[in-house]
């Protein structure tokens, strides 16, 4: 049956989320606690002790493989926003096992081969070759990392397992900070010399649109995999640090100056295809497009509230 969120309360729906507290898990848990589900949080309890009074919360740790916490109870969906290497993955399917009705992973764009790369790509891309003897993750370790993680949950649970497969996440309480970086660039206005290609194509999800897929995935019981990716508007680099300066009410001048490695959301041309694919899937799932002017706006609220943290 696919449920009408319009319609009201689905509060008989049980989600255990696996991380919930910090960026993703903790959109997705206020996501679907405004939708009445039963929520339970698993995590090692060290942080987020104020948020969502009243739900409940299990401790362990993914770490050392410390799941005793799960031992009891049913779930009609686990949401896993923090596996990120098999061992964890498999360790916490050990433990569920069908007490878990739907299993929920949280993966990555960095799972597909970039040669492979073409505008509107579908989740039909091939995939990189999965990695499971390493959990040390680098940029070449965790995208096959996720591969693999990929794999073992739909070899566990069938159709009932479901992927998304989010792109670069944006929103408030972000902790990644390659967005915010640039809310914070264009808030001072003036110059914003840029050592990258302004052209380059940027895929922008907002937290609060991949939390409302998650949840719709869940209460429509959807399997398989689906990009999480936005913004709705194609947009470029350019145009992503124009918008952040418009949502700032100031006004800013890009100059393009010599390229160099490491400057946040920039991708070599040669990739730029891996920023133009395809949310199709998921806009028919029922992800929302939030605008990006929206997400800036609230990002930069959100960050000057916060005292504009330094991300870690």
């Amino acid at each position: 049956m696919v449920w009408d969120f319009s319609a009201g309360s689905v509060g008989w729906m049980r989600i255990l989320v696996l991380g919930g507290t910090a960026f993703v898990g903790r959109a997705i848990v206020a996501d679907a606690l405004a939708h009445g589900f039963d929520v339970t949080l698993f995590s090692r309890g060290l942080t987020g002790s104020d948020l969502f009074p009243g739900v409940p919360r299990l401790v362990g740790d993914r770490a050392t493989g410390d799941y005793s916490a799960l031992t009891g109870g049913e779930w009609d969906a686990v949401a896993d926003v923090s596996g990120y290497v098999p061992r964890e993955v498999n360790q916490a399917m050990a433990v569920l096992g069908d007490r878990a009705g739907r299993y929920v992973f949280m993966s990555s764009q960095a799972v597909y081969q970039e040669d492979w790369a073409e505008d509107g790509s579908t989740e039909d891309t091939p995939l990189r070759p999965a990695v499971r003897d390493t959990e040390v993750l680098t940029n070449a370790t965790y995208g096959p990392c996720k591969v693999a993680c990929e794999e073992d949950v739909a070899g566990r649970y069938g159709d009932r397992a479901t992927i998304v497969r989010a792109g670069k996440v944006a929103g408030p309480w972000d902790n990644q900070g390659q967005f915010t970086y640039w809310v914070r660039q264009a808030q001072r206005g003036g110059t914003v010399e840029l050592a990258a290609d302004p052209e380059q194509p940027v895929q922008i999800v907002d937290v609060r649109d991949l939390a409302r897929l998650t949840v719709r995935l869940v209460a429509d019981g959807r399997a398989g995999a689906f990009h999480a990716v936005g913004p709705a508007e194609p947009t470029t680099l350019g145009g992503l640090i124009r918008t952040c300066a418009e949502a700032a009410g100031s006004a800013v001048r890009i100059v393009p100056v010599e390229h160099r490695p490491g400057v946040p959301l920039a991708r070599p041309r040669e990739h730029w295809a891996t920023q133009r694919r395809s949310a199709a899937k998921a806009r028919a799932a029922g992800m929302p497009a939030t605008p990006l002017l929206t997400t800036a706006a609230d990002v930069l609220a959100w960050d000057v509230a916060q005292g504009q943290p330094d991300f870690v």
